[in-house]
């Protein structure tokens, strides 16, 4: 077992020393603290044969991970998240799940996401490659982002199982069982998750495989104010017909997906006191967007607020 916290790090950069203890046991993102001038955590990791067990306790905080952290990085792992205590809300596949005590969420460590934590959060993670847990979930690409309130009837005995898990110390399972527990464990979760999917085809998890896919696309080129359907297809090298029929397994056209998207991660950085310095046209401008006027009216359409007041509030909260 290894153990981690902010114990003994000075108060100045201690976000960023933090983040890269994080980075050479987990994965590379950036932690930004609620109070700059208060942040905690603790980390202590376990390793169950090809599962890789973490307790991740922090104070109010966001964690990013960035496509330039991604680009730079080790080989992807899938991370099912449990919310054990606190609550939170996790942004991923352009999929924005609130998280309560019991939840569970599907994260691809290739791909970007953002996790926000107002509160106390302690979140419980189990760590597989991907050639292992397809062997349980064919398709876990589907299941990016989305949330598992409760884990359909088996939240408790997860739950129970992944806590007592990460709380035991080295040797306390004979390395004989050890891999036969961690796959149990795997069992269980992966098919909480197909409990509360609906039974799909073969041709539907290609579709899906195929809708990720564009995803990915566009989180990588969010930034770009040329993204359309046609810079898509180009730069997938398919047609623009071909890029709508596949989104719209999804239930919303791609045009929309785009927008929403831009809009949220701007809404992001208004709220975060890191981005105070920067005018509104600033952070929309650095989103894709090539219109202020523009920006002002989808904002609003989509929060309900300007975006200036959308700041204020966020501030005074």
């Amino acid at each position: 077992m290894e153990e981690f916290s902010t114990s003994g790090l000075p108060t100045f950069g201690r976000a960023a020393a933090w983040g890269e203890i994080y980075a050479s046991r987990m994965s590379q993102v950036e932690f930004t603290p609620g109070n700059k001038d208060k942040f905690d955590a603790a980390l202590r990791i376990n390793q169950f044969g090809p599962v890789k067990l973490a307790r991740l306790a922090v104070e109010p905080c966001s964690v990013e991970r960035k496509q330039s952290h991604i680009e730079r990085s080790t080989p992807r792992h899938y991370n099912f998240l449990l919310q054990a205590e606190g609550a939170s809300t996790f942004y991923h596949c352009g999929k924005e799940s609130e998280l309560r005590a019991g939840d569970f969420v599907l994260c691809d460590t290739g791909l970007p996401h953002y996790w926000l934590t107002t509160d106390q959060s302690v979140t419980m993670m189990v760590r597989v490659a991907p050639t292992v847990l397809r062997t349980y979930l064919p398709t876990p690409q589907q299941f990016c982002g989305q949330h598992l309130g409760r884990a359909h009837g088996l939240k408790d005995t997860i739950t129970t199982m992944v806590r007592e898990l990460s709380e035991k110390p080295a040797g306390s399972i004979e390395p004989a069982y050890e891999d036969r527990v961690a796959r149990y464990l795997l069992e269980m979760i992966s098919m909480s998750y197909i409990m509360g999917a609906e039974a799909s085809s073969e041709a539907s998890a290609i579709a899906w495989q195929r809708r990720k896919d564009v995803i990915q696309y566009i989180e990588e080129n969010l930034r770009d104010p040329n993204l359309s359907p046609t810079s898509i297809s180009e730069g997938l090298r398919v047609s623009p017909r071909y890029i709508r029929t596949v989104f719209s397994t999804g239930g919303e056209k791609i045009s929309s997906f785009i927008l929403r998207r831009r809009l949220e991660e701007c809404a992001r950085q208004i709220r975060s006191p890191a981005w105070g310095a920067h005018t509104l046209t600033e952070i929309a401008f650095s989103w894709g967007f090539n219109s202020a006027a523009h920006f002002t009216r989808t904002f609003h359409e989509k929060f309900g607020v300007a975006p200036r007041e959308y700041r204020r509030q966020a501030l005074r909260g």
